[in-house]
């Protein structure tokens, strides 16, 4: 089957959520410094990277299929909470999380015969962690690579009291956001 699209990301959940939705895809994805500037804001960070992985890989490929590029942050008040370093980090993490409402921004960025972004925030109510759910979680090795290490669409799932906006976007790439940008490429996600 042809690719439709270049995904500029090596995520296996954003390559699950495009096979959901039957996008064909050819991966190319791009190592960028993904360290926030000073005082630079949650949604304005994850949009930069957004456009910078997709800037870099269409430098890389040349003008061809669209490339398509996403970044997710799990933000706690404005401290952007990435990947684990380590078993202690992701402890930190959990705690902080905790029997709170944090926020995820999910960036996507689309270039093809126009540059197309779009921005998808959503909030997520973590109920009250114990100390041995936060190691059990740990010893099940979901966390380790995980922003804000833990996976919505598995097991730390659980400890998500509520949620509202994209449920994709938290796993990492925000369905709506994506088609609506597909569709002004020209690739109609339902024909």
């Amino acid at each position: 089957m042809t690719a439709q699209i270049i995904l500029a990301s090596a995520s296996p959940r954003r390559r699950e959520l495009l096979d959901q939705i039957n996008i064909r895809y050819q991966l190319n994805p791009v190592d960028l410094d993904e360290t926030p500037f000073p005082n630079e804001a949650p949604p304005d960070y994850v949009q930069r990277l957004a456009a910078e992985k997709s800037a870099a890989c269409v430098a890389q490929l040349g003008d061809g299929l669209p490339v398509l590029a996403a970044d997710t942050a799990v933000v706690l008040d404005d401290l952007i909470l990435g990947k684990p370093k380590d078993r202690d980090d992701a402890f930190a993490m959990l705690r902080l999380l905790s029997g709170k409402m944090h926020r995820v921004y999910s960036a996507v960025s689309l270039r093809g015969r126009e540059h197309g972004q779009a921005l998808s925030m959503t909030e997520v109510t973590f109920r009250t962690l114990t100390e041995g759910e936060i190691a059990a979680y740990w010893h099940s090795g979901e966390p380790a690579d995980k922003a804000g290490s833990y996976a919505i669409q598995g097991l730390g799932g659980v400890f998500v009291e509520s949620i509202t906006g994209s449920f994709s976007g938290v796993v990492g790439l925000p369905l709506f956001e994506t088609a609506e940008l597909l569709s002004r490429q020209g690739i109609r996600i339902i024909q």
